[in-house]
């Protein structure tokens, strides 16, 4: 579980007030059909696509083609930044891109919910897909509903 405090805004900002739950928060990332990821080409300028994913024990789980600027993007640099689509209901998150390896039930159970967020696709992944998924760890989400009165940072240990 994270810890959670309220975010400290610049003056003229307004002061917030309370803090949203974690709970409140991860719903949304899990119910989240597309996640603008942003990450920094080699020659510094960012790069902004979004991409499908599916957010399971407070990481984000996506893939892409080795071709593509994403791909390459983080292999030469792990830090991304990961938003939700909406404006209104904001959902940052700041993290660290690793490719680990999945238990056979993990990927199995990561196969079986891709097929069923992303059936309007008509493809049907199998457990083999996620033996080595991409990785998002967060390091820091903040997240508000009703700015500035519940701006909330999420801070992730180890």
């Amino acid at each position: 579980m994270p810890i959670r405090e309220r975010l400290v805004l610049p003056e003229g900002y307004g002061r917030t007030s309370k803090t949203m739950s974690w709970e409140s928060v991860r719903a949304q990332l899990v119910d989240a059909k597309q996640y603008w990821l942003a990450t920094n080409r080699v020659s510094g300028s960012p790069h902004l696509v979004p991409v499908d994913g599916l957010w399971v024990d407070d990481l984000l789980y996506y893939g892409g083609s080795p071709e593509t600027v994403h791909v390459r993007a983080v292999q030469a640099n792990p830090n991304v930044t990961i938003h939700l689509p909406d404006p209104w209901k904001v959902v940052v998150v700041e993290g660290e891109v690793r490719v680990s390896t999945s238990s056979p039930e993990l990927a199995q159970r990561l196969a079986d919910l891709a097929n069923e967020k992303y059936a309007e696709y008509g493809m049907q992944h199998d457990a083999s897909a996620y033996a080595e998924p991409t990785v998002v760890h967060p390091r820091r989400v903040i997240a508000w509903s009703a700015f500035p009165k519940d701006a909330t940072r999420f801070t992730f240990t180890g």
